[in-house]
């Protein structure tokens, strides 16, 4: 029965030959491994596999799964954030994905603030405006930047998106390519304070996808550590 590690080497090798098709290079795309409910010996045994970054949809649970793992990871948080939680993760999580709304980069930037560091992070783009998830639009999303880039202890690296669910990957291109082309569009603007370096997309479904359209962070679990 193939292991965690078969599963990693696997999903590595995949990385590589999308990235290889769009003629990047695999290194530029980072494997987040999304431990969500999976316990944290199957985390263990990941990073005794290589993998060194972890992404988590649950405050407490990654709270006690950062204490539970001996390993030397990375944690990054890419599920809906409440700002009443944000307090819990810093010292954590070295980015967050998920920030949707001014409000919340306020508490990540204060929270982190009052340990005297930065926090990178991730502006959520709901690129298909579907109601079950969250996000800014797209037309909102260069004056969310904007207005996030100017708080002291964040560093905004770029985008993160969902797109629909599809049984068909390529009809998820439509929306990791616009998020793309949004994400020059922001860069372009030059803000200060805003380096849009970054695209979170693509999960296991369609995340070769998501790297032939530029994606650096795809969000993998199923494909690592198998159903839940």
């Amino acid at each position: 029965m193939p292991t965690i590690a078969d599963h990693l080497a696997a999903v590595h090798e995949r990385i590589r030959q999308a990235a290889e098709r769009a003629g990047r290079d695999p290194a530029a795309v980072r494997l987040v491994a999304v431990s969500k409910t999976r316990p944290a010996a199957d985390v263990e045994a990941a990073a005794q596999a290589g993998q060194r970054l972890f992404g988590e949809n649950y405050v407490q649970e990654l709270v006690a799964k950062a204490t539970a793992v001996t390993q030397p990871v990375e944690w990054h948080y890419i599920g809906h954030l409440q700002s009443n939680k944000v307090r819990q993760l810093a010292g954590i999580v070295t980015m967050i994905h998920s920030v949707d709304r001014l409000s919340l980069a306020e508490e990540i930037s204060r929270q982190w603030g009052r340990l005297g560091s930065c926090c990178d992070v991730l502006v959520q783009v709901n690129v298909a405006q579907e109601a079950s998830k969250s996000g800014t639009s797209t037309d909102e999303a260069l004056s969310l930047v904007q207005q996030v880039a100017t708080l002291p202890h964040l560093r905004v690296r770029g985008l993160m998106t969902m797109p629909p669910f599809f049984d068909d990957p390529q009809a998820a291109r439509p929306y990791f390519r616009q998020l793309r082309l949004l994400s020059e569009q922001i860069r372009a603007a030059e803000l200060p304070g805003a380096e849009l370096d970054e695209l979170s997309m693509g999960m296991s479904g369609d995340f070769e996808v998501a790297i032939e359209e530029g994606a650096t962070l795809v969000r993998v679990g199923t494909a690592i550590f198998g159903e839940r």
